[in-house]
Formats: structure tokens, C-alpha cells, sequence
């Protein structure tokens, strides 16, 4: 299970087509701070329908955009 499960639920929750988070945001969320191992555990948000999109270490926000599932 993905360290951040809380952000992906809560991502999938939201519904809305892009989100933008600060880190702050993000630490609330999840209950800690968010570090290097995002950068691993990013590609999980797919499964909850998201992709993480801009990542600002200036700003300290992160973009996720939802992503649009494939017609079956």
C-alpha cells in the first residue's frame, strides 16, 4: 500500500480536473511532511485516477491532473 493513500483518496474524493496542493496541504492531509520518496510513490495516484503533474520546490505546490480512463 502507497505511504500516500490519504493524498490519492483524498484526490479522488475531490473529482476536480487539475488540483493544485501545497506542501502544507499535503502534510495535513497525509499527517507528515512530504519528501523524496514522493517522487516513487507519484506514479501510484494513477490508480485513484490522477497524475501528479508540476512539482515546485520554489513555490512548494504540486499539480495533480486527473487523468481521462480509457473507453472500453
Amino acid at each position: 500500500m502507497s505511504t500516500y493513500v490519504s493524498l490519492w483518496i483524498y484526490l479522488d474524493s475531490r473529482g476536480d480536473m487539475q488540483i493544485k496542493l501545497t506542501f502544507g496541504e499535503i502534510k495535513t492531509i497525509t499527517g507528515f511532511d512530504i519528501d523524496h520518496s514522493f517522487l516513487t510513490y507519484k506514479k501510484d495516484a494513477k490508480e485513484y485516477g490522477y497524475e501528479v503533474g508540476k512539482i515546485s520546490l520554489k513555490e512548494k505546490h504540486v499539480t495533480f491532473i486527473k487523468i481521462k480512463k480509457p473507453v472500453e
